[in-house]
């Protein structure tokens, strides 16, 4: 798999001003999509406020447009730098009728003062050679391709740009398809190296796994991006909102050295690990970016992107056990667990090294649950010495539960869905093995501890629940690691059955903590991590 490793850049200060001015020329594009003509010219006021630089008009969107009269009150009422599309329905657009029409429609927009217009490559040589001489001096044409399918090898993509700037092409525009996250790596390769061209490029990669090509352009020298209004109202798959653009990924303060970070993970769009992670590196002054990454095969994500600028990853669902086998150095703790969930690239050489800081979150927030001390480093007993300690899950974070309550001196069962799989556990740890099914009659003594670590519960499924409530009357404290949504039906019921709870908030505050010190180097800042996840920042 093609690999931008040998093209970027490696940083050498890290640190920024926590109110630098924007560090990247990449531009932020709004597309209006509205039916009407009032709608599109009250929602570029929006995209204005909003902190876009230019909007998009999409003409083929308008249920009802009159080229003449249209154009003008659209370019004229802009508050911003207009980009004129008319896209058809065979380059993935609405407009179906004449063609002679659409281009022309795009010729009156060049006349009538718009900024740029965006021509299709099926149509862009006999387009741009219609207004040869005719071309207003700031005036820019956009030639676009799109595939809808795949996203091609960096040989055909190097064809393609080729091919583009052959028409006449003031900026280039590539927009692919996302089958596997590492296909943007072939795009990044083609922004970076249109550096060296004097046309600039334009390069995304359309879906949730190309989600990074629309965020990260600003470090590999994509000319723009695009952010929508609205959540929900895309022109193409995949599109973030104005707002994440500029306040979760602080897109302004990303350049050629700004380090990247990133939640691994499927599913991971739920994850608020890119909020979190983000307000702290804007609050220290870190030159980092954290973005959500669809992975699913975790070792050929790292092999693809093995640049040092490719810095650490927090590790979740399904990937922690693959992930270990994927690092060059593995932590002892994390080692014995079978699982990490923290990876660091060592700047010097690229070496991976896996930790595992799931269990220090968890164990300290169930101990803290339990009021009593959480200090491993004390002669202090830990609450959780002697008592029976049920994990329902054996994957990962599982994994690590049962062996941080292990170091604490606690007696471990092990429920998993798959008994075999809970069996393996217990062995090597030292504990009982259950099915899951078996859970709602274990019943050996009261006041035991229990630790849901799967995903049953979670959103979208918040319905679900790996244990009957009747069965939670045995147990003083139930743990869930699930914290999407943040009071679970096993939590709500176990809090019913008088059990204490601790959430899943607390176990991923804790893990959080640890991996951003070992990403930046810098103390945690702890205040801002909990307002940032109580909803107060």
């Amino acid at each position: 798999m093609d690999s931008p490793q040998n093209i970027l850049l490696a940083s050498e200060g890290l640190r920024v001003g926590v109110d630098d001015v924007r560090r990247s020329s990449t531009l932020i594009c709004a597309p209006i999509m509205a039916e009407s003509v009032d709608k599109m010219v009250v929602d570029m006021g929006n995209a204005k406020a909003l902190g876009a630089d230019l909007v998009e008009i999409r003409l083929d969107h308008l249920k009802c447009f009159n080229c003449s009269e249209h154009l003008k009150i659209l370019i004229k009422e802009s508050p911003l730098p207009t980009l004129i599309t008319y896209r058809p329905k065979w380059e993935g657009g609405q407009y179906d009728g004449d063609e002679k029409y659409r281009l022309d429609a795009l010729r009156l927009a060049m006349e009538l003062g718009a900024d740029y217009i965006d021509v299709e490559l099926q149509v862009a040589h006999a387009f741009i050679d219609s207004i040869y001489g005719k071309k207003p001096e700031k005036f820019k044409v956009i030639v676009s391709s799109h595939n809808y399918q795949e996203t091609p090898s960096v040989e055909a993509l190097g064809n393609l740009v080729a091919r583009i700037q052959a028409t006449g092409a003031d900026i280039v525009k590539i927009a692919t398809s996302a089958l596997d996250i590492t296909d943007v790596a072939r795009i990044f390769h083609i922004t970076v190296h249109s550096q060296v061209s004097t046309v600039p490029t334009i390069g995304l990669v359309m879906g949730e796994r190309g989600l990074i090509s629309r965020i990260l352009c600003a470090k590999f020298g994509g000319y723009l991006t695009f952010g929508t209004l609205d959540s929900g109202i895309v022109s193409a798959p995949g599109q973030p909102t104005m707002k994440d653009i500029l306040h979760l990924y602080n897109f302004r303060q990303i350049g050629t050295d700004t380090k990247v970070f990133g939640i691994i993970g499927k599913p991971v769009s739920h994850s608020k690990s890119p909020i979190l992670h983000n307000k702290a590196f804007k609050s220290v002054g870190f030159n980092g970016v954290y973005v959500h990454l669809l992975v699913d095969d975790i070792a050929n994500f790292l092999r693809s992107y093995s640049s040092v600028d490719f810095a650490g990853f927090s590790v979740t669902i399904p990937h922690k056990e693959a992930a270990l086998k994927c690092c060059d150095e593995v932590d002892p703790v994390a080692k014995a667990i079978g699982a990490i969930n923290c990876i660091i690239r060592r700047p010097t050489d690229g070496k991976l090294f896996g930790f595992n800081t799931d269990y220090v979150g968890a164990i300290s927030a169930i101990e803290d649950g339990l009021k009593g001390s959480h200090n491993s480093g004390s002669l202090t007993v830990s609450p959780l010495a002697g008592r029976l300690f049920v994990v329902i899950g054996a994957g990962g974070a599982g994994k690590a539960l049962a062996y941080g309550a292990k170091q604490k001196g606690a007696r471990i069962a092990i429920a998993n869905r798959t008994y075999d799989r809970a069996r393996e556990l217990a062995d090597t740890i030292g504990g009982d093995a259950l099915s899951l099914a078996d859970l709602d009659n274990f019943h050996p003594e009261d006041g035991m501890i229990l630790a849901n670590t799967t995903s049953i519960g979670m959103q979208p499924k918040v319905d679900e629940t790996p244990i009957s409530k009747h069965a939670l009357g045995s147990y003083s404290l139930v743990f869930d690691a699930v914290y999407t949504p943040k009071m679970t039906r096993l939590l709500k019921e176990a809090k019913e059955a008088g059990a204490t709870v601790v959430s899943g908030l607390e176990m991923f505050i804790g893990q959080a903590y640890e991996q951003f010190e070992r990403f930046t180097g810098l103390p945690a800042p702890k205040e801002l991590f909990r307002k940032v996840m109580d909803g107060s920042l």
